[in-house]
């Protein structure tokens, strides 16, 4: 994969049709050229060159129109680059309608499954989703660990074993950590605080856990895969004040206008990735912080999203969404634009993965012929992972950790399957661990059928 041509500059363009040809500016200026270019698809320079430009303009042509139908519309931002030159952002129709969509679906103005507003259920599904986001979150940045062995790492609770399950199970725990502090303003120590979590046990230098970067260490840049930087982060010396402007934005303090809820958060999420506060750790608490602020600003929903699984299908789409923002006057349209579809996409699978469970939980009822109260949902949910996971074994404490309960509970569930031939017990170590009895599937459809 290249690295992206950056566009040309603006002002350059200009002079030289100033120039060349007079008459074709003043046509281009007045706006004749652009045609739709604020509300077409938010085109990259790096792509717009290989598509036809309109009749009479070459690519360069093309791109100046475009900007000036684009600056028209841009809003900017209380946040500066390393060079005092400002952020800002437009609305194309495709932003337009994704919050309009966001604040429909996921604000809890719509309906939505039962399974997550119902107590009875909503834990299961909100620990599954906390587990999902935390292990391809940890992925995009290198952990090494099959989603199998994380899942079972963080469902039975035994220590991280390498590097990369550790990752993991920081991931989970700041997920859950964010989840409690959605109430809180944002503050250079809470940032720290995150990034801190994030990192515990995973630093060459752990004293660099917790804080950012300070004047006379090495600054830690973003490398292309053949080790061409990207981009230089601002200096160290400039962090503490870069990162309270920051904390003021998050927090709605410094507006001189009004910015959606959700493209603060997208703002969030890519401010921490350019100011790359920290050693290690800077995309994982960025993206730990767009979903502070998203449940900040009452997007309940997002805590049963995982955008990280998304972002994990096409990482190359992520860090181009970055850099086609900063080399193109630090127009962040082109990340939010990227960020809003990936919010989008996530809510759908969401609402697809619960219709989806949904219909397996009533299969399982039919096929069992269930009498009213004879298996509780959890033990429902229990036995509806082990026919399609046979070979899988349950704890106390794996079963308390999916479906957040105490672990009195937990036993008694699991006794109570036991005792009914579902599942057999053994003892490993000094604890005790549940496995489905052979045959699982047909043992339960023997139980719908009767005598």
């Amino acid at each position: 994969m290249k690295l992206p041509m950056p566009p040309p500059p603006v002002d350059e363009l200009v002079a030289q049709l100033q120039k060349e040809d007079p008459t074709k500016l003043l046509t281009i200026l007045s706006g004749l050229g652009a045609g739709r270019a604020g509300t077409d698809v938010y085109l990259p320079w790096d792509r717009m060159r290989y598509r036809t430009p309109p009749t009479g303009l070459t690519h360069e042509d093309w791109w100046l129109a475009t900007k000036i139908g684009r600056r028209a519309m841009q809003r900017p931002l209380p946040l500066i680059d390393a060079a005092g030159r400002p952020f800002t952002y437009a609305m194309p129709d495709d932003v337009l309608r994704g919050v309009e969509r966001v604040n429909r679906d996921a604000s809890g103005h719509i309906q939505i499954s039962e399974q997550v507003t119902s107590p009875a259920t909503r834990d299961r599904y909100l620990v599954s989703s906390l587990i999902e986001e935390a292990i391809t979150s940890s992925q995009l940045e290198g952990a090494a660990t099959t989603r199998r062995v994380a899942k079972e790492m963080l469902r039975t609770g035994r220590p991280p074993r390498t590097r990369g399950e550790r990752m993991i199970l920081n991931n989970f725990r700041v997920m859950q950590r964010v989840g409690d502090l959605r109430a809180e303003e944002l503050t250079p120590e809470l940032i720290c605080e995150i990034q801190r979590i994030v990192t515990d046990g995973t630093l060459d230098s752990p004293a660099t856990s917790g804080r950012f970067q300070l004047p006379g260490e090495d600054r830690v840049g973003i490398y292309w895969w053949d080790d061409q930087l990207l981009h230089q982060p601002p200096p160290a010396a400039d962090l503490p004040d870069r990162m309270e402007r920051l904390c003021a934005f998050a927090n709605g303090e410094t507006d001189s206008a009004y910015v959606p809820p959700v493209i603060r958060a997208m703002v969030l999420h890519f401010m921490i990735g350019y100011e790359h506060p920290f050693e290690d750790g800077n995309g994982r608490a960025a993206r730990a912080l767009f979903y502070w602020s998203m449940l900040r600003h009452g997007f309940w929903l997002v805590e049963f999203l995982s955008i990280s699984r998304i972002l994990k299908g096409a990482p190359s789409k992520y860090a181009m969404s970055f850099i086609y923002s900063e080399q193109d006057e630090n127009d962040l349209t082109h990340f939010i634009s990227y960020q809003m579809a990936v919010l989008q996409r996530a809510i759908t699978d969401l609402h697809s993965y619960l219709a989806r469970k949904g219909r397996e939980v009533r299969e399982l009822q039919r096929s069992l012929a269930l009498v009213p109260g004879e298996f509780n949902h959890r033990q429902l949910a229990l036995l509806e992972h082990a026919v399609k996971h046979p070979d899988d074994t349950y704890t106390v404490r794996s079963h308390a950790s999916s479906h957040n309960v105490v672990t009195q509970t937990a036993r008694a569930d699991l006794e109570s399957l036991a005792a009914r031939g579902i599942l057999t017990r053994r003892r490993v170590g000094r604890a005790f661990e549940w496995a489905p009895v052979d045959d699982l599937a047909d043992v339960l459809r023997e139980r719908s059928s009767g005598p």
